[in-house]
């Protein structure tokens, strides 16, 4: 629990009320007040979690459909990919976008991330070319940075750590419901109907979630900072490289992103080139993946509170190494290449999912900068796995990609040990 903000608990450790810090502090923002009526939050966290699926699907549905986007859009598939990093290069400003929120306010924050979600898939809708598709996606990229460390720290503020993976698993299932839902539904769209239309139902979804949002989660309770008391974005964001915890995460997001893009960029190609997908079949394909990213959230709300979040962390990368080390050796066939990718993906989810709820308690009075932080470095390991992915399949087919994934993924355990073998939470 927060060194700073201590709450009154029932005798279901549920916090009800909040006590002041003490004077002698400086004024940070104070912690939302955990609301009393359950069934309130758990209505915000469902509204949350639908709208978070748009913006998921609107940052992952070009992975799949790299190939067909680059015959749409009349550009060989490493501009796809080119597109794909700099999309990337938007998590890099997640860096502000957390002072900010911890600020400001967690809800302004996601009312701004979708709103850049609705402008920017507008922007793609009535310009279906290269060079605006580029800026549009940014845009809605930009979106989900700014929206996710807010939405985060929003759960961190109102639910306990001992419960915080529950909540946190849940909410990140809108992650798996972007492949599982999300895509299939766009890759029906643009079969039938095409690109553009697909850009304008994530446009009126981002809009309607603007709106919405205004109106389901209450105002923050902001205890405004004086000038000369108020920490600047540069000194809070220093807490992420002096705090050995904190910066030990950042190198694990690192890793694992670049381990998970490096290979996610290239599997529609190559489920493509060796078993003759199709354009229908690679949307049916990919909820492959989102069911096992739904399996690993499931399995973070379930187990990891229960076997302890460091834990969950450390059995999961194990896990994640096998599975890429092992998929040159299962893909023999459809049907076992996507046994393996059921499992990288699986694995790889209950890894990160776990993380984040041991992240949102590294810093708990910069909540939100601690997770822009881990964005942000994710984002940076998202951009190189995205431009090695494609040499490497080109080079050295699958096997290229598993390995370089496995190593990755490895070098993310070490940084992981390395930054929290030692740390416990506060009690």
């Amino acid at each position: 629990m927060d060194e700073h903000y201590r709450y009154t608990l029932n005798a279901e450790g549920t916090p009800l009320t909040e006590i002041e810090p003490p004077a002698s502090m400086p004024n940070h923002k104070v912690a939302d007040t955990p609301p009393r009526n359950q069934p309130r939050l758990i209505g915000q966290i469902i509204t949350i979690a639908i709208f978070r699926l748009v913006l998921n699907t609107a940052r992952r549905f070009i992975y799949p459909f790299a190939p067909a986007l680059g015959r749409e859009l009349h550009v060989p598939l490493t501009a796809v990919t080119t597109l794909i990093a700099l999309n990337q290069t938007t998590g890099l400003l997640g860096l502000a976008a957390g002072p900010l929120a911890d600020r400001w306010g967690n809800r302004n924050m996601m009312r701004a991330g979708l709103g850049l979600l609705a402008a920017g898939m507008l922007l793609c809708t009535i310009a279906p070319v290269y060079g605006f598709v580029l800026t549009g996606l940014s845009l809605a990229a930009l979106g989900k940075t700014v929206f996710d460390p807010a939405v985060l720290s929003f759960i961190g503020h109102r639910v306990p750590f001992a419960r915080r993976g529950m909540a946190i698993g849940a909410i990140e299932t809108a992650w798996a419901g972007s492949t599982f839902i999300g895509i299939p539904v766009i890759a029906v769209i643009i079969d039938q109907f095409g690109l553009r239309w697909s850009f304008l139902a994530m446009a009126i979804f981002g809009a309607a979630g603007y709106i919405l949002l205004a109106r389901m989660i209450p105002r923050d309770a902001v205890t405004r900072m004086d000038d000369d008391q108020a920490v600047g974005i540069l000194a809070a964001l220093g807490q992420l490289i002096r705090v050995r915890p904190a910066a030990g995460m950042m190198g694990f997001a690192f890793w694992m992103s670049m381990a998970n893009d490096n290979l996610f960029v290239v599997y529609g190609a190559w489920l493509e080139r060796d078993f003759g997908v199709g354009l229908l079949a690679l949307g049916l394909s990919t909820s492959v993946i989102g069911a096992a990213e739904l399996t690993g959230e499931s399995c973070t709300a379930v187990w990891s509170d229960r076997i302890g979040v460091k834990r969950a962390v450390a059995i999961g990368l194990f896990l994640a190494i096998s599975s890429y080390a092992a998929l040159p050796l299962i893909s023999g066939s459809l049907k076992a290449a996507l046994a393996g990718l059921f499992l990288i993906f699986l694995f790889f989810e209950f890894t990160i999912v776990s993380s984040f709820s041991l992240s949102t308690e590294l810093l708990p009075n910069s909540r939100a900068t601690m997770m822009a932080g881990f964005y942000a470095a994710a984002a940076l390991g998202r951009i190189v796995g995205a431009l090695t992915g494609t040499p490497l399949w080109l080079s050295g087919g699958l096997a290229a990609v598993a390995v370089t994934s496995a190593i990755a993924t490895t070098l993310a355990l070490l940084c992981y040990w390395w930054g929290v073998r030692h740390w416990q939470s506060t009690p």
